[in-house]
């Protein structure tokens, strides 16, 4: 039997994971092997996977190569090349970290470890956006390693999130949020004290909170070569994003978008670091200052990202342009009309105020320029069909019943 030239190994089986997998699929017709620590509907009921590797320590540091290698011979029998693609922050991380390990198994296009280590850690990051020019919001950290109180004059609401998410998540505690808008210096303590009683022992961001609706927040995604050469730029505007506590940040609809001055201004300052890969920014229009503001960068696609997919620009065939046919591309500033979604049209149209984004909304929904990649027309799975429906039903109520 003649083996094809590669097979995708998708880390996740989140929605990420999902986008990913079609996307592999619509341009290749190559139905991804997916590995997971956990069963979600979004793929174990999908058709789309040809194998889903669950194994409960995938999350473990001194377990993750270990599996990926095991996964590995299974299948390097069936494909020259397999392309490894991670699909959240511990995954990619851990590949990184892997790296000199899993390299000699996979192919795959991910920054080194300093440079995650800049990015990841916000103290750092923010450092690196002030020494190239790129805008953030006020900010100031707090070390939860000390007994002192917060004492900074701030102006109210501030944001407190952690610097280092991968570690705030393995010390779950009741009322734990993804990030925590607060009124007063007393609130602010509060939320230090109970964050510190969980266990987290890193540094926490306190920002300043920048006005403004779902509306005002911005996504960007950039493709980096293997080589260093930028080849695709992304530029959108967010409708909404999720509206419970634990998924605050994770959009659930987005407008392209473009804008040339901000686009080459995240392009040049990853060329400047170095970067490679994907990576997705989430900014924020300031109005008072008029300044777009970078809040983070993920090393990796974006669950939102699929949007480029849907404009032309296959994700999956970026990795497979670069990794195996080393094919060297000009860089696009992706330009395009289409509305992304995973929420029903009924949302969209109920929770979204901003009379611009609404026209917007109205008008591509019209001209049948909305993608929601969940229900992707070649999968076929009738329960996963039922398990979307009902998701969508869900998203109505959970809209209506929490307010950001």
């Amino acid at each position: 039997m003649s083996r094809q030239l590669f097979l995708p190994i998708i880390v996740g089986t989140d929605i990420n994971a999902y986008n990913m997998a079609i996307s592999f699929h619509e341009e290749y017709k190559i139905r991804p092997i997916l590995v997971g620590k956990g069963v979600l509907p979004f793929t174990n009921l999908s058709t789309i996977p040809r194998a889903i590797e669950y194994d409960q320590k995938l999350g473990d540091p001194t377990q993750f190569a270990k599996i990926l290698i095991s996964v590995a011979k299974k299948y390097e029998g069936e494909a020259e090349k397999l392309i490894l693609i991670g699909t959240n922050d511990l995954y990619v991380r851990l590949i990184i970290e892997n790296r000199d390990i899993l390299k000699d198994y996979f192919v795959f296009n991910y920054i080194e470890e300093k440079l995650m280590n800049d990015l990841q850690l916000k103290s750092n990051f923010y450092k690196l956006c002030e020494q190239y020019g790129i805008d953030i919001p006020t900010t100031v950290f707090f070390n939860c390693k000390t007994d002192d109180e917060f004492s900074k004059d701030m102006m109210y609401p501030v944001i407190i999130k952690p610097s280092n998410g991968i570690e705030y998540s393995s010390h779950p505690f009741e009322g734990q949020a993804k990030v925590f808008k607060v009124e007063s210096k007393e609130e602010v303590q509060q939320v230090i004290e109970m964050i510190k009683n969980s266990g987290y022992q890193d540094e926490l961001i306190i920002q300043d909170y920048i006005p403004g609706e779902d509306t005002a927040m911005w996504d960007s995604v950039v493709y980096v070569s293997s080589k260093g050469e930028t080849q695709l730029v992304s530029f959108a505007q967010v409708v909404l994003q999720e509206h419970t506590k634990t998924a605050i940040g994770n959009y659930t609809a987005l407008i392209s978008r473009y804008n040339e001055e901000v686009m080459t201004k995240l392009r040049g300052f990853l060329e400047d670091v170095g970067y490679r890969g994907f990576g997705n920014f989430d900014l924020k229009f300031d109005e008072r200052d008029g300044k777009f503001k970078v809040f983070e960068v993920n090393i990796r696609q974006g669950r939102s990202s699929y949007y480029v997919t849907a404009m032309g620009h296959n994700m999956a065939r970026y990795f497979v342009e670069d990794l195996i046919y080393d094919i060297p591309k000009p860089c696009t500033y992706l330009k395009g009309d289409l509305l992304f979604s995973v929420v029903p049209k009924i949302v969209l149209k109920k929770f979204v105020e901003d009379p611009v984004v609404k026209h917007d909304i109205e008008r591509l929904i019209n001209e049948k320029k909305i993608v929601n990649p969940l229900f992707y027309k070649q999968d076929k799975h009738l329960k996963r069909k039922v398990y979307m429906f009902m998701r969508q039903v869900n998203y109505y109520k959970k809209y209506k019943e929490n307010v950001w």
